[in-house]
Order: C-alpha cells, then sequence, then structure tokens
C-alpha cells in the first residue's frame, strides 16, 4: 500500500488524477447526482494544479497550499478558502461571490475579471503546522489578507470586506469597488486608475503613491485616508449642488421625451441632456421611453437604464462607466467615442434601426471604450465597431453578424472565438 505523500508544509500533496475525482463527486453533489459528495479539500497541497472551469461552490479547501494553481473561470461561490496560500494562482474569470478568503496570501494571484462581490478578505486566525510534527500539531496566529502585487483588472469587489489588507503595488485597473470596507487596507503604489469607488469606505486606508486617476470617487470620503502623493487627475466626484438643483427639470424632460413617443411626435420633444450630470436620476430612467433622446458628452456613470428605449439615441461621448443597459433598445444610437467599461449590456439591442424602405441607420460604437463590460447575448447585428477598445469585455452568445471591427482593441475579448 503506497503511503499518501506529504509536503514540506504538513499538507497532503495530492496528485491531478485524485483532485479530478473529489472535484467530479463534489460537481455531481451540486446537481443532486447519484455518488456525489461535498468536496472536502482542507489542509492539503494543490500546488500548481488544474482546476480551471470546474464547479466547487461551497466547497471547503481552508487552509490549503494552491500556490500556482489553475482557476480561470473556476466557480467558488461562497467557497471557504479561509487561510488559503494562493500565491501566483491564476483565478482570471473566477466566480468567488461571498467567499471567505479571510487570512489569504494573494501574492502575485491573477484575479482580472474575477467576479469577487461580498467577498471576505478581512484578518483570520491561521493554523501553522509544526515544521517535523506536522498537522498534529497546530500553532495559530493572527494574519492580514494580502495581496501585495495582485492582479485586480477589470474585477468585481462590490461591498467586498478588504479591512486592512495589504495590496501594496497590487493592480486594480478598472475594477469595482462599489460599497467595498477599504479601511485600514494598503494600497500604498497601487493603480487604481479608472476603478468605481463610489460608496467605499477608506478610513484610515494608505493610498500614497497610488494611482487614482479617471477613478470614481462618489460619495468616497477621502480626508480621512493617506492620500499623500496619490495621482487623482480627473477622478470624478460626487455630483455637484447644481447637478441636484436640476432633478426636478431633468423628470420633466424624461416625461416630455414618454409624450413625445406616445403621440408619435404630436406632444413633447426628444430630451436633450447633453454635456450634463445625470447621475442625481438613479434609477428614474429605467425602462423609460427615450427614443431621439441626445445626452452627448453626459455623466451617466452608474445609471440604472435597463430595459429603457434609447433608439437613434445620442450618447456620443458619454461616460456611462458602470451603467446597466441590460436588455435597453440601442437600435441606430450614436456611442461613439463613449465610455462603456464595465457597463452592462447583456441583452441588449444594438442593431439597426429601421428608417424607412430600403434605409436603416446601425448603431455606432467607433471608438468607444468598452473595456470589461458585459455583451452576453446583446445583439451587435451590423453595428460599427471601428477602433473600439474591447479589452477584457465579454461578447459570449452576442450576435455579430455583418458587424464590423476593424482597428478595434480585442487582445483579451471574450467570446469572439465562437462568433
Amino acid at each position: 500500500m503506497s503511503v499518501p505523500q506529504t509536503s514540506l508544509a504538513g499538507r497532503r500533496r495530492l496528485t491531478q488524477a485524485e483532485l479530478d475525482l473529489m472535484v467530479t463527486a463534489h460537481e455531481r453533489f451540486l446537481t443532486g447526482k447519484p455518488g456525489g459528495k461535498r468536496a472536502s479539500l482542507r489542509f492539503l497541497d494543490l500546488t500548481k494544479l488544474d482546476l480551471a472551469g470546474r464547479d466547487l461552490t461551497d466547497a471547503d479547501l481552508s487552509a490549503s497550499i494552491l500556490d500556482g494553481a489553475r482557476l480561470i473561470r473556476t466557480k467558488l461561490e461562497r467557497a471557504n478558502l479561509f487561510g488559503c496560500d494562493l500565491r501566483k494562482a491564476d483565478l482570471r474569470q473566477a466566480n468567488l461571490r461571498r467567499a471567505d478568503l479571510r487570512g489569504c496570501c494573494l501574492r502575485g494571484a491573477n484575479m482580472s475579471q474575477a467576479d469577487l462581490t461580498q467577498a471576505d478578505f478581512r484578518e483570520g486566525q491561521i493554523a501553522i503546522p509544526h515544521p517535523r510534527k506536522g498537522l498534529s500539531v497546530l500553532q495559530h496566529e493572527a494574519r492580514n489578507g494580502d495581496a501585495e502585487g495582485a492582479n485586480f483588472t477589470g474585477a468585481t469587489l462590490d461591498g467586498s470586506q478588504f479591512n486592512g489588507v495589504s495590496a501594496f503595488a497590487a493592480d486594480f485597473t478598472d475594477c469595482s469597488l462599489r460599497g467595498a470596507k477599504l479601511t485600514n487596507c494598503n494600497m500604498k503604489d497601487a493603480n487604481l486608475s479608472g476603478a468605481i469607488l463610489e460608496g467605499a469606505e477608506v478610513g484610515g486606508a494608505n493610498f500614497q503613491g497610488a494611482n487614482l486617476s479617471g477613478a470614481i470617487l462618489g460619495s468616497v470620503n477621502t480626508t480621512v485616508a493617506h492620500m499623500s502623493g496619490a495621482n487623482l487627475e480627473n477622478c470624478l466626484r460626487a455630483p455637484t449642488a447644481q447637478a441636484l438643483a436640476r432633478v426636478a427639470h431633468f423628470v420633466d424632460q424624461v416625461q416630455s421625451n414618454r409624450s413625445w413617443c406616445e403621440s408619435g411626435g404630436a406632444r413633447g420633444a426628444p430630451a436633450r441632456f447633453d454635456g450634463e450630470d445625470l447621475r442625481p436620476l438613479g434609477d428614474v430612467l429605467k425602462g423609460g421611453r427615450l427614443t431621439a433622446m441626445s445626452a452627448k458628452g453626459a455623466c451617466m456613470v452608474g445609471l440604472d437604464m435597463s430595459g429603457c428605449q434609447l433608439q437613434g439615441a445620442n450618447l456620443e461621448g458619454a461616460d456611462l462607466r458602470g451603467a446597466s443597459l441590460v436588455r435597453a433598445d440601442l437600435r441606430g444610437a450614436k456611442l461613439t467615442g463613449a465610455n462603456l467599461t464595465k457597463a452592462d449590456l447583456r441583452g441588449a439591442i444594438l442593431g439597426v434601426l429601421p428608417l424607412g424602405p430600403g434605409r436603416v441607420n446601425p448603431a455606432s460604437l467607433n471608438s468607444a471604450t468598452m473595456r470589461y463590460a458585459w455583451v452576453q447575448a446583446a445583439d451587435l447585428t451590423a453595428a460599427v465597431l471601428d477602433g473600439a477598445d474591447l479589452r477584457g469585455a465579454d461578447l459570449t452568445g452576442a450576435r455579430m453578424d455583418k458587424a464590423s471591427f476593424r482597428d478595434a482593441e480585442l487582445s483579451t475579448t471574450i467570446g469572439l472565438e465562437a462568433a
């Protein structure tokens, strides 16, 4: 009988074949199939093993070593990763919603485009095996989360518990940290350019030397954080008092646009929001009838416009970062130069707008910025995306018949292979 291999850290070393059997049983457990068993992968050495694309929802991997493990698109929702060693692990596009990552070491890990919504990275009591006696004798010590040098580009960390984490020189470019708890965390020299920090708590956080250029800092009190040497160029702050005072006027225009649509142009008029800050509207536009609306250069960051009728709308140069356009009708819309980074366009219609016999108007997204946007199952029929930046965008299941991508940036775009 073979003796189980034990790693230097006191963890049993699993082979890829052994791990595959345990994960398959867990996946059968999740789907209610015979032979299923919840995976218990605690205190194991899984260094450099492959779990890409597997479903480990609710699995227990606490205190295991996953140094350099391949976890691309792995489902780890609500998984227990307490005290794990995930150094240099590849977690691109992984689902870690509400995962327990307390006390984890994520140094050099790649979590680009991962979903870490409401994940917990706080301090954890870590069990350290005795160097000679292994797991039979454990010492416990408190350890803060360590994400130094980690890659979070395009990731979603909304509502995450990042308190006290050290993320020195980590890359958070274009990620979303809405409502995240960042108190006392170390973001020194981190790159947060273009990051969405709306409503984040930053008391005692260290942003010295950090790059926050173009970041969205609405409702963020940076006076309680350490900001010396931070680059705050072109940051978007909270709406001004003037913008807040114009809400009633904006609502009147929305109602006028609806009347114009319902009366076939006999009453009302298309709304004109060019250059306005529309963030105070919140979800007022949701499901609205705004055909032919003009909002050139408008600030529409984070707005909920799901189900909105925006046929022929002019949104050239608009800032739509983090906006929801789920199932919106954008046929023939002008989005040239618009910023749609991390916008939600799932199921949106961006096809051609019929104008009369033999005349159609395609949606225009020339030179649009669509980094890390969700475009799954959208209709992009004949859409023009020439020169658009689609790095990290997910176009899985999108219709792209006759769409034009000339000179577009597609280096890390998802879903184009199937098309």
